[in-house]
């Protein structure tokens, strides 16, 4: 479970946020709507540990997590506690498809499981790609690989940047059940951040910047 109350953080005096309290529970989905410039990404990167709140109040399955240093942060990530599906994919570009995905075992210092690398891949719709270097895909492939590796060591929240962004309808549909079919069966907290209002109607809780 991940919960947010009276979360600000500010990159200038002249850029600040202020983040509405957010609670998601185990098993649990989350959408976070806005616009450009309302701070999803921001949230998001709080909520992943990746910046450190100005003031407020952060709790993953009741660990406070507002005061942990960046080598602290770093680990709880490592841990398999949280998994980030960013809306700009990085890869190893020497590695194949199926590499970067079981990169995040071997991160985590975790035995590669490969059977499940290739079972979200088919998944996912990008299995006959995974011998192929990540610069050979589409856009929308790269971030299909991107939402495989963030799921590969079961985490307990998985957060999600515009994941379906450069999805077709199809394909978005895809993502999107699977991100819910996968956050129910190991019991994670899923929150995803977006403008694409096509996902209104799959998650009933939702929170508007």
């Amino acid at each position: 479970m991940i919960v947010c109350k009276n979360l600000t953080f500010s990159y200038s005096p002249t850029k600040k946020f202020s983040f509405p309290d957010i609670q998601c529970n185990d098993r649990e989905a989350l959408l976070i709507l806005g616009q450009s410039g309302t701070g999803k990404t921001t949230l998001l990167h709080l909520l992943g540990l990746l910046l450190t709140p100005e003031s407020g109040e952060l709790l993953l399955n009741g660990q406070s997590l507002r005061s942990l240093s960046a080598t602290e942060a770093a680990g709880v990530r490592r841990a398999r506690q949280i998994g980030i599906i960013y809306q700009r994919a990085h890869f190893v570009r020497s590695l194949s498809v199926l590499d970067n995905i079981l990169l995040a075992n071997f991160l985590a210092d975790q035995k590669q499981d490969k059977a499940r690398a290739i079972l979200l891949a088919e998944q996912l719709g990008i299995g006959e790609h995974l011998a192929k270097k990540p610069h050979q895909l589409s856009q929308g492939e790269q971030q299909r690989v991107s939402i495989a590796r963030a799921l590969m060591n079961n985490p307990a929240l998985i957060l999600a940047d515009e994941p379906t962004a450069s999805l077709d309808d199809v394909n978005c549909q895809k993502v999107v059940e699977l991100l819910k079919q996968q956050s129910l069966s190991i019991g994670a907290s899923l929150v995803v951040v977006t403008h694409d209002r096509r996902l209104t109607d799959a998650f009933p809780k939702q929170v508007r910047l």
